[in-house]
């Protein structure tokens, strides 16, 4: 307590000379500017995390079930009645995902075939994303249709009509090659455009073509697999607990996702390039303390008869040396603590106001401004880096103190 005292006193008492007043100002701006910029930087992180969030494809369903090894579920039928079943659970879907090449006229390219039954479109938005055409059930015609993402209807330039076939080829899964047959080795399908979709997302933007159940197991030599079930939950259950009941009853060789871990890669990238951000401030924090090892370096010379008078009072070294060494960490707590409050003050006004715009074409953005979003575990953690790093800057300035007061 003496000497928490005596480290406030000379905090804020006069100083002798007017530089030493100067540099502890200094040091106190250059903390709390550089906490101002790591809780500024990780609120906007934040801000773009849930904007990620809130732009999900909406083909992305509540949960997926997906296989823990392997690349289909031999059992996808089976599976699908039973997570039916579930309480919460409106609908669960087979689906398959597969690359294959499509061919329109003469024009072809790679794409990845979703096979979907008919209940697909019952259960999701693809209805209200389809800018051209429509879906076609596959009983309702003589003839199997698909729906086609913008990318793949622009770049075949397939559009929803019975003008003409489009082509899906994918490697046969069984039986042997024969070489004098190249053709052979490839199993087809020959569909009608019947949509264009787009999401505006470019996963599925840009090369995807959604086909019927059936005519995806006839190409891949399946039967009743699926590469994954999705699955729709009710609007008023949890859908945590729901996706609880879903992994238990699946079991362990299937992983049960929701729609943000659907998108772990994206929002992985974000948060790794968030931490990083902050680390590489941290640093920047770390060289502006410095400035504190400076000031107490001054203030301990400017103080020698005050320690001399404390040591014939009897302090000990070990007090002495605790004097300073608080002394530095009120300086990085006072600049740390203003530094927080103007960051949280500019984040805030930000996420309220949207003063500062992003660059570019607005029109073609979906916001305009830089999204922000104040979290408490970033508070804390920026706080504890502005701690510590002021007690190893007072410990440097303190260890100064104590050999100085060792000097005969």
């Amino acid at each position: 307590m003496f000497s928490l005292r005596v480290a406030l006193r000379y905090l804020f008492s006069k100083k002798t000379h007017n530089a030493v007043n100067i540099i502890s100002l200094i040091s106190v701006a250059g903390v709390a500017v550089a906490t101002t910029a790591i809780v500024c930087v990780l609120s906007v992180f934040n801000g773009f995390t849930d904007l990620a969030a809130s732009h999900l494809s909406r083909l992305d369903p509540d949960a997926k079930i997906t296989p823990v090894s392997g690349k289909v579920i031999a059992n996808a039928d089976s599976l699908s009645a039973i997570v039916a079943q579930i309480d919460g659970v409106t609908a669960a879907i087979p689906t398959i995902e597969e690359q294959a090449l499509a061919i329109y006229d003469t024009r072809q390219m790679p794409v990845i075939i979703k096979g979907v039954p008919d209940t697909y479109c019952d259960n999701t938005s693809l209805r209200s994303i389809i800018i051209d055409g429509e879906w076609v059930d596959s009983d309702s015609l003589s003839v199997s249709c698909a729906v086609a993402s913008v990318g793949v209807a622009m770049t075949l330039k397939a559009f929803p009509g019975y003008r003409q076939y489009l082509g899906i080829y994918t490697p046969r899964r069984k039986g042997r090659i024969n070489p004098a047959n190249p053709i052979g080795a490839f199993r087809s399908d020959s569909l009608i455009v019947s949509g264009v979709y787009q999401v505006q997302q470019s996963e599925y933007d840009t090369d995807m073509i959604i086909i019927p159940l059936d005519n995806a197991r006839r190409l891949l030599d399946y039967t009743r697999e699926a590469s994954a079930i999705e699955v729709k939950i009710a609007e008023n259950r949890s859908h945590d607990e729901i996706i609880d009941h879903i992994a238990h009853a699946s079991g362990t060789d299937y992983v049960v996702k929701n729609r943000m871990e659907q998108q772990e890669q994206s929002f992985r990238m974000i948060e790794i390039e968030k931490w990083i951000t902050f680390f590489l401030l941290a640093f920047i924090l770390i060289i502006a303390s410095f400035n504190i090892i400076s000031t107490l370096s001054m203030l301990i010379i400017e103080k020698e008869d005050n320690i001399a008078t404390l040591t014939a009072l009897g302090a000990t070294p070990k007090i002495i040396s605790r004097i300073f060494m608080l002394e530095g960490w009120l300086i990085s707590g006072i600049g740390g603590i203003i530094g927080i409050i103007v960051g949280i003050t500019l984040s805030l006004a930000q996420q309220w106001g949207g003063f500062i715009k992003l660059a570019g074409n607005h029109a073609a953005m979906s916001i305009d401004v830089y999204p922000v979003r104040v979290a408490t575990i970033d508070i804390f953690a920026v706080l504890a880096i502005v701690l510590l790093t002021g007690f190893l800057t007072a410990t440097v300035a303190a260890s100064f103190a104590t050999r100085r007061h060792k000097k005969p």
